[in-house]
């Protein structure tokens, strides 16, 4: 019988696939599936002395690092909730994310995390540090939890049900909303990506993309251990173009899952200072923002792999459609393939299905796709209508089932695979005691396929710069969240009901992006 859980899947593949490898830290050590195991068990009794309970949630803040892997696991395990924090937020952005979460205690490495740690202290949340020091260590937790009893994690049995992660996603609106995903949802997800890139206990890759995310957590991290295969963590805890295919080449790697953006990186590094020699790569993966055909041909020609774009989103539990291997069907650039073990339907506002080639809003249903956001009822009432999951996303299928993105319906800005929420931006600017209307949008960029811009209005008789206008920002939001453009004008243009037109504004503003002055509109 398939594995209703992924904590239970991940035992069967301790148990199938007990002395191959499941974690490399480049350069430092390996674990193999059986010590993974022996390890998050464990890091579950001593979490569980530390005082988690079943159904609290546990905020984790990490680099790519093997401690956030076994913390991850080990809360799960003891039926708790993971919510993996990227750690270049700031203390407000903690803050908000801790509460928002009702997260009962904060994880960091032995290093720690400034920001999170005075978030966690203003919220009286407790902080613990986790080290594995090495292969035969166990992994020790500071404050040392109390003595626990060795069987309490063993009378724990998991539950598909169990909420086992939290992540936010940002919308339209200023506020990120939570998104839970059980125990199901994780296994299904896992299952449905080892099943379309066929992956098993042969199968390696170096993580790229930060674990915080959720393209990182499950495509990369939690489907390679799934299928017995072995995942590599780069020494600096994040990729580095660097090293990346020396450790493709050391640890025997046969694909990798990144975003455009790192694609472009590899093959900037690849035209600039070539390897002597490149593993044979099954595939490579790209999701979390479009890649452009002319960068997948490039990529392709470059590292003799098919380059197989997907589709993904956090309320689905990362996968809903990909481009096939080629032994099951072409791979169609500008397409993100066909659905992948959810039904998907292209509707219009009424909620009726389209034809084939006809546009509409992609929405899908499925045992990969969350219940619903947290205590966000608005959110719920307008993202599940006519029994779907309505992704915000215009597109349209083919008569060959692929699915083709034609837009965004929310005006999200999509900054090499993160989104961000302009109003959560606006927000932060419109703070400032000498901006008295400010707007945030995106604009193409070569890069990061889009770019986060503003325009502000200062108030009367204020001499605010765009140096001024930066600085803020750095301060207050995470550094892929400050504005790489600041625009100051002295109109923005409106609705009748006062309302800025995001739209409106992005086209003056790229249109005067090179000029010196920028005019009032309609001059």
């Amino acid at each position: 019988m398939a594995a209703v859980t992924l904590t239970g899947l991940l035992k069967d593949v301790a148990v199938k696939f007990p002395s191959r490898t499941a974690i490399s830290v480049s350069g430092k050590f390996d674990l193999s599936h059986a010590r993974l195991d022996q390890l998050v068990e464990r890091a579950a009794s001593s979490l569980l002395a530390a005082g988690v309970n079943p159904g609290d949630v546990v905020a984790l803040t990490f680099p790519n690092a093997v401690e956030f892997i076994i913390m991850f696991l080990a809360t799960i395990r003891v039926r708790a909730t993971a919510a993996p924090l990227n750690a270049a937020y700031t203390a407000e952005e903690f803050v908000f994310y801790l509460s928002d979460s009702e997260s009962k205690v904060l994880l960091t490495p032995i290093e720690g995390n400034e920001a999170a740690q005075a978030a966690a202290s203003k919220l009286e949340i407790p902080h613990l540090t986790a080290l594995l020091s090495d292969a035969e260590s166990d992994i020790a937790l500071d404050p040392i939890p109390s003595v626990s009893d060795p069987n309490a994690v063993s009378k724990l049995v998991n539950d598909p049900s169990d909420v086992a992660l939290f992540l936010h996603t940002s919308g339209t609106t200023s506020r990120p909303k939570g998104v839970p995903l059980t125990q199901f949802n994780l296994v299904s997800s896992v299952t449905n990506i080892k099943s379309v890139y066929k992956l098993t206990e042969s199968d390696s890759t170096v993580i790229v993309l930060p674990l915080f995310h959720v393209h990182g957590l499950i495509a990369g991290l939690l489907s390679s251990l799934g299928a017995g295969g072995s995942i590599t963590l780069p020494a600096a805890g994040r990729f580095s173009a660097s090293t990346f295919w020396s450790d493709m080449n050391n640890y025997h790697a046969t694909w990798y899952t990144a975003v455009p953006t790192i694609h472009q990186i590899i093959l900037d590094r690849h035209l600039s200072k070539p390897e002597p020699v490149y593993p044979k790569l099954r595939f490579i993966r790209s999701c979390s923002a479009a890649l452009a055909p002319s960068v997948l041909s490039r990529l392709e020609e470059a590292f003799g792999a098919p380059v197989l774009e997907a589709y993904a989103m956090t309320e689905a539990t990362h996968l809903m459609a990909s481009n096939p291997l080629p032994e099951d069907g072409p791979h169609l650039p500008g397409s993100v393939g066909r659905p992948i073990g959810q039904e998907m339907a292209i509707l219009d506002e009424n909620g009726v299905p389209q034809e084939a080639d006809a546009h509409g809003e992609v929405c899908i249903r499925g045992p990969n796709v969350t219940k619903g956001y947290k205590n966000n009822p608005e959110a719920n009432k307008s993202a599940f209508q006519f029994g779907w999951f309505h992704t915000g996303d215009l597109g349209y299928l083919d008569s060959n089932g692929y699915l083709h993105l034609v837009g965004r319906i929310k005006e999200m800005i999509n900054r090499g695979g993160e989104k961000i929420s302009p109003i959560e931006v606006d927000a932060v600017l419109i703070s400032h005691p000498e901006i008295a209307q400010a707007v945030a949008f995106g604009v193409p960029d070569d890069k990061y396929g889009e770019e986060i811009n503003c325009a502000i209005i200062p108030r009367e008789g204020s001499n605010i710069n765009e140096e001024e206008v930066s600085k803020f920002c750095k301060k207050n939001l995470a550094v892929f969240k400050v504005p790489k453009k600041v625009f100051i004008t002295d109109s923005l243009p409106k609705t009748a009901t006062g309302k800025i037109q995001r739209r409106l504004v992005a086209e003056h503003f790229l249109a005067q992006i090179s000029t010196a002055k920028v005019p009032k509109f309609g001059a």
